[in-house]
């Protein structure tokens, strides 16, 4: 398991590349990846940023135990999480969550789960700049299903 939060960007697929390289066991029958991205609109205003906060620490912790509970959920192999912080320009990445596993069904339910996960309870703080304001998200968009 590896969680990564950084402030520069990233290229998502070569970030699964390089890690499924180094994974020890190669044997492995499905990975599911989800990659987040930043949209340039928001509650119908046009987003020209965003400064994603964090807390130092208690971050990498509380996404450790989201990984954890998947882990303890669903049989994975292994999973990596990068998540960016700082300033984002409009589609850069900002979230990557990749699973292993034996079969595509942990492998998708545990990344479901994760995103799901760190969108509601991870200690992330968004100010969006739009065209003539800054403005704090209260809340993010609601997608359990």
């Amino acid at each position: 398991m590896k969680i990564v939060i950084q402030e520069t960007s990233f290229e998502p697929y070569q970030a699964i590349i390089d890690f499924q390289q180094g994974l020890a066991e190669k044997c492995f029958g499905a990975c599911a990846t989800f990659v987040g991205t930043m949209r340039d609109f928001n509650d119908a205003d046009q987003v020209q940023s965003m400064f994603l906060e964090h807390y130092p620490g208690m971050t990498e912790n509380k996404i450790h135990q989201i990984c954890e509970t998947a882990n303890g959920k669903w049989p994975l192999q292994d999973l990596l999480v990068i998540h960016r912080v700082g300033h984002i320009q409009p589609g850069e990445p900002i979230v990557l969550i990749a699973t292993w596993a034996e079969h595509r069904s942990a492998a998708f339910n545990a990344n479901r789960f994760i995103i799901n996960e760190l969108k509601t309870h991870a200690p992330f703080w968004k100010c969006e700049q739009t065209n003539t304001r800054k403005k704090w998200v209260s809340t993010n968009t609601d997608d359990t299903t």
